[in-house]
């Protein structure tokens, strides 16, 4: 049985016990959010990383409106379609260059479940049966079986444990300890028992608490695996789309990954997709006429007709409007307060990638289960702001549409709400 006067729906990180009452959000426009009962909210983590150019951006709207009244739907294996054709030609156009097939899905962690089997694939169908997989320490790829196999083990997955496979870890390359990242990857990718691929997360790891590591650092790494003939495996489903600073944060590295997974911000938030995209060499692998080589995933939804064509209205606004100038007033909004927060009491590691600027509050219990968790989370929520801390850490992932005094008002709270719950201990 419901509880009396429940909601049936069992939201996503959510512990129903500790929260009374859940917003109800009635409309978006630009950077907010408008509940039901008229309150505006001001969303700074761009509703979980997927919003880019702002809430219900028109050009995006329009297009869905036109493309719902021509095809809606149509199963993808064996047809096609114009958006999905379209969109695939231009992703291979935009994307570093060697990525050369596009494969949909409908989320992040589908995107990286298909990385993960076209690299199985590769080695099996290429006489090579490699099935070792080596990650990155603090790593988040998704909620599925095989990409919390590939993330990191905690609370978050200790349940499903029983379900999980093994993987080598590579030690985050911290600031000071890059070297010591590196040689470990060496050492994992060299000998008779050689990985089948790396995957990472370039630049910035999002929900591991926005660690971040230099362009210099991820291009060595891909120079290791290119050395031994490792698939390298980018996850920029958040890194994506500008976050970092430039449309793929392997641009900033000089570097094509063998496999690349963009989501979130493909369709400018506005609808669920997702592309894995690979070399030619993976496709061929599985190229055959024997249909046991085929690549056998799928889902009911796979390139939807209407999320290509919100995908495609993106990459419009991409090409027509100065969306690298948005997102560099952004990185330079940052840059103007983030020495303010760097001089709290209690404030330590403050560091920004791009469009992305994050802190953390000195606690004696840091990690996702932090107590401060819920108090700046209460805090930010009683001034009006989504901004949902990862345990002792606080990060800013607006839209790029954000204005100077929407800055101002995040900066300003964050600085309140570290005094407030630091006081407080």
């Amino acid at each position: 049985m419901i509880r009396d006067g429940a909601s049936p729906v069992w939201h996503p990180f959510t512990q129903h016990a500790l929260v009374p009452r859940i917003p109800k959000i009635e409309r978006g426009e630009g950077a907010w959010l408008v509940a039901d009962d008229g309150s505006r909210i001001l969303d700074a983590i761009s509703s979980w990383w997927v919003i880019t150019h702002g809430h219900c951006y028109p050009p995006i709207q329009a297009a869905i409106r036109r493309q719902t009244e021509r095809l809606d739907q149509v199963i993808f294996a064996g047809y096609t379609h114009e958006p999905g054709e379209t969109l695939a030609r231009q992703l291979v156009g935009i994307t570093p260059d060697g990525l050369d097939y596009v494969f949909y899905s409908d989320s992040g962690s589908t995107a990286v479940e298909v990385a993960l089997k076209m690299a199985l694939g590769y080695w099996l169908h290429t006489g090579r049966a490699r099935t070792r997989l080596l990650v990155l320490q603090h790593g988040y790829h998704g909620d599925t079986i095989g990409t919390m196999s590939v993330g990191a083990r905690g609370v978050f997955n200790q349940a499903y444990e029983p379900l999980l496979f093994d993987v080598g870890t590579i030690p985050f390359p911290a600031a000071g300890a890059e070297q010591q990242s590196l040689d470990a990857l060496e050492a994992a990718c060299r000998g008779p028992d050689a990985p089948a691929a790396f995957i990472v997360e370039p630049l910035v790891l999002g929900a591991g608490g926005m660690l971040m590591y230099g362009p210099d650092t991820l291009r060595e790494m891909h120079r290791i695996c290119r050395a031994h003939d490792v698939l390298f495996i980018a996850d920029e489903v958040m890194t994506g789309w500008g976050r970092t600073g430039t449309l793929f944060a392997c641009e900033q590295a000089g570097i094509v990954p063998d496999i690349a997974c963009y989501s979130k911000g493909l369709t400018g938030g506005a609808l669920p997709l997702a592309v894995t995209m690979c070399a030619a060499r993976i496709f061929d692998a599985h190229y055959s006429q024997d249909r046991r080589k085929t690549f056998f995933h799928s889902s009911s939804y796979t390139g939807n007709p209407v999320a290509c064509a919100a995908a495609l209205a993106n990459l419009r606004v991409w090409e027509t409007e100065p969306v690298g100038t948005r997102i560099a007033t952004v990185a330079a909004m940052h840059e103007r307060r983030l020495g303010g927060l760097a001089a709290l009491d209690g404030v330590e590691n403050v560091r920004r990638t791009g469009t992305i600027a994050a802190l953390d509050l000195r606690t004696d219990a840091a990690g996702y289960l932090s107590d401060l968790g819920p108090r700046m989370l209460a805090f930010f929520q009683a001034r009006g702001l989504l901004l949902r801390p990862l345990g002792n850490t606080v990060y800013i992932l607006p839209p790029y549409c954000i204005t100077d005094a929407e800055m101002d008002m995040l900066y300003d709270a964050i600085a309140d709400c570290v005094n407030a719950v630091l006081t407080q201990r």
